[in-house]
Parts: C-alpha cells; structure tokens; sequence
C-alpha cells in the first residue's frame, strides 16, 4: 500500500487531497497545526493518521518525520498544501505580516521537503507536490506578500525537480485559481465573484476536488515521467491576460 503526506490537511484542498488518495487505496498521512479541526476531521477516515505540526517549524518538522517514519516506514508522497493568506496593500504590509506569509508558504515546503527526502528517496524515488498558487503567475493587487511566496514555491520546486531527480524524487506544482473553499467565500464579496466569472474562461470557481485530482494524478504512476512542471488548475485564468470583459462579450 503506497503511503503518502499531504500538509495544511485539516480543511480545503489538503483536505479533499487526503481524502482522494484514501479512495485510491493509499495510507495518509494528515498533517496539520490547527489540532481540533485535524483530530475531527480524520477521526473517521480508515488508513488515515493525523500530525499535529507547525511546517514553519524545523523542530516540529524534525517530529514529524520521525513520527512518519514510526508509523509508515517509508514514504511514496508528499503533499506541501499547507499555507496563510494574507491581502493588503504594500503600504500595511508590516515585515511581521510579510514573515508569517513566508515562513508558512515558502519555510515550511523548504524544510518538509528536506526532511523527508530520505523516505521520498527509499524504493526507487517518491513524488512531491507544491501547491503554488494562480497569484505566482501572475501579479495582483493587495498579495504582495502571498503572491511573492508563491511565485517563490514555484521555482523552489523547480530547484528540488532538479537536484532531486537524480534521487528518483520527482517534484511538481499545482497552481489553483479561485476555488470555491471556505476562506473565497469569507472574503470574496459578490462584485469579487462576478468579476472572476468574467475573466475566468470555463466562468466559474473551481471546486476543491478538482485541484485535488490534478494533485493525486502528478503522484501516481500515470506521471512517472512528469517532474519540474507548475500545472495551472484554474478554469483558464492565467490564460487570460488581462482579460478584458467588454473584448469576449
């Protein structure tokens, strides 16, 4: 049975990730900070393990692993979800702010991944996905801090696809557009919404089992031959440009 580790898994796309590879017949490993949210979520899932860790730190990292080795004895893939999003404008973005993005989006799949080479690497080689984000491709207002962290993923993970493939590890990113999780719907206003219905060709949100799908297909063995790719999941989105409105009505 193939064994895998999807970060930031309590809700949303790490969620709907986990629960996707539970179907398809893998253990998971769940990995999350926020504890009470983790331990419910996973009290009823069979196959499933839940990691109480903070991936911005090194120590509780360092637990982690040893907690997964304990459990799994190997590892076939990681999933580094695990994320903070945080809008302004540069001007309120204070350095404290600016750190809590980085040390999250961009610390925590530096140090997973780091960790957990040596079990990716047993067998063979594993798989790793980032998931990046449509705001690392390209530029928005108020996301100078998460924009930066993503498009900062997507070379990190360009960096490990290289040095990691000669360990048989391949590394891939996922880009999800707007989806339709629970923190869209929090600040997302309806004038928020239309006006990516506008832009978004497909003109709709994304659902987060369909970012998970692209996630499970880059870890299995359909994609063996994938590695060092940024896949958008995005309805079009970054297709678009600008994306004018008044130029496709």
């Amino acid at each position: 049975m193939k064994t895998a580790l999807v970060t930031g898994a309590a809700r949303g796309i790490g969620l709907a990730t986990a629960k996707g590879l539970l179907k398809q017949g893998w253990r998971v490993a769940l990995l999350d900070r926020d504890a009470d949210v983790l331990l419910s979520e996973t009290a009823g899932l069979n196959n499933a393990t839940a990691i109480i860790c903070d991936v911005s730190d090194p120590l509780q990292v360092e637990q982690a692993q040893v907690q997964t080795m304990a459990e799994f004895g190997t590892l076939d893939a990681l999933v580094n979800n695990a994320g903070v999003a945080d809008f302004g404008p540069i001007e309120g973005t204070t350095f404290e702010r600016w750190r809590r993005v980085m040390e999250t989006n961009l610390d925590g799949p530096f140090l997973m991944t780091q960790a957990f080479t040596p079990l990716l690497a047993q067998d063979g080689g594993g798989s790793v996905v980032n998931v990046t984000s449509i705001s690392g491709l390209r530029a928005s207002t108020l996301r100078v801090a998460y924009g930066t962290s993503k498009a900062a993923l997507a070379h990190l993970t360009l960096q490990q696809a290289v040095e990691l493939g000669e360990k048989g590890i391949r590394v891939n990113g996922v880009a999800p557009g707007p989806v339709d999780t629970k923190l869209a719907l929090a600040v997302h206003t309806p004038d928020i919404r239309a006006a990516y219905h506008d832009t978004i060709p497909l003109n709709r949100y994304g659902q987060e089992d369909e970012v998970a799908s692209v996630i499970t297909f880059l870890l299995s063995d359909a994609a063996s031959f994938v590695t060092g790719q940024i896949i958008a999941a995005d309805g079009g989105f970054d297709a678009t440009g600008i994306g004018l409105p008044s130029l496709r009505s």
